[in-house]
């Protein structure tokens, strides 16, 4: 059996544009990927897809999934046929959250069957297939820092980023995404997606936050009004002492807090456990990849 970790992605800013003829938002966003996540197993089977850990109630069909979804687009740009795989999603990530859980999923399904199978597979035609998979599908299949443009399919190179130590709260609310455009769309404001000038690395965390605090998650308010328990967390984490910024992490729910070390994520996590022992929340560095 091999394994990979499929690391929660968070969205540091998301800029998102009006939507073209075909319907489709224009998107511009740094990514960075988290210590913690899913893990994705797999080895010689019967093609079954087995879920376990506390999120695995909260998937969907066996078909619909992912990883199931990756596997099969992968095989018809194989254009042969492969032997028969069991996978194994140890799922960690809330579903529906923003953390881009299903995308990571799948992006290390095709990693592993990559390396295991058709290792002259080569790095740009893997990426088409994880982005014919969704907006994440690209950034997700590397799980490294990474400016996404376009649809997200378009991959271009970070800032080096610092240690990045943070806080990542769930209400436990899933947030449906095509709700949360629909309320974009109604509300006729989007946002500029020329990527933004950027330094070449930041030195630190308070450096980071404080030009992260000049851009936007244009998908934020929107994400709030789809759920406003969304908005308690983001009021929440805005008046700790420890939180250098807090934002919405994509369509929402799940919200991240920037720190200025790893004291003060461990203090403000155990301070929002005991506030809202409800709340999902995990402390984590961000960055990547991880493995």
């Amino acid at each position: 059996m091999a394994a990979r970790l499929a690391p929660a992605k968070v969205n540091l800013f998301l800029h998102v544009g009006a939507p073209g003829a075909d319907g489709y938002h224009p998107i511009c966003s740094l990514m960075a990927f988290a210590d913690i996540g899913d893990r994705v197993s797999v080895q010689l089977g019967e093609g079954r897809l087995t879920a376990s850990g506390p999120f695995a109630v909260g998937l969907g069909r066996e078909s619909d999934n992912l990883i199931i979804r990756a596997v099969r687009a992968f095989v018809a740009e194989l254009g042969r046929p492969m032997a028969e795989l069991s996978f194994s999603l140890d799922k960690h990530l809330p579903v529906a959250s923003g953390l881009g859980g299903g995308s990571s999923d799948a992006g290390a399904a095709l990693r592993l069957i990559r390396d295991m199978f058709a290792p002259a597979f080569d790095d740009a035609r893997l990426e088409k297939v994880a982005a014919s998979l969704g907006a994440d599908g690209a950034a997700c299949l590397w799980g490294r820092p990474v400016v996404a443009e376009g649809r997200g399919e378009r991959l271009g190179a970070a800032p080096v980023l610092p240690v990045l130590d943070a806080v990542l709260v769930n209400p436990g609310v899933a947030v449906s995404t095509p709700d949360v455009y629909r309320r974009l769309d109604a509300g006729g404001v989007f946002g500029d997606v020329a990527p933004p000038p950027m330094p070449d690395a930041f030195e630190n965390a308070r450096e980071m936050a404080a030009w992260l605090a000049t851009l936007s998650n244009d998908l934020e308010a929107p994400a709030v009004a789809a759920a406003p328990e969304v908005g308690a967390v983001l009021a929440t984490l805005r008046d700790e002492p420890e939180v250098l910024l807090a934002r919405v992490s994509g369509s929402g729910g799940t919200c991240f807090a920037l720190c200025a070390d790893d004291m003060a994520a461990e203090t403000l996590a155990e301070r929002i456990e005991a506030m809202a022992p409800h709340w999902w929340v995990r402390r984590c560095r961000l960055g990547g990849p991880w493995d």
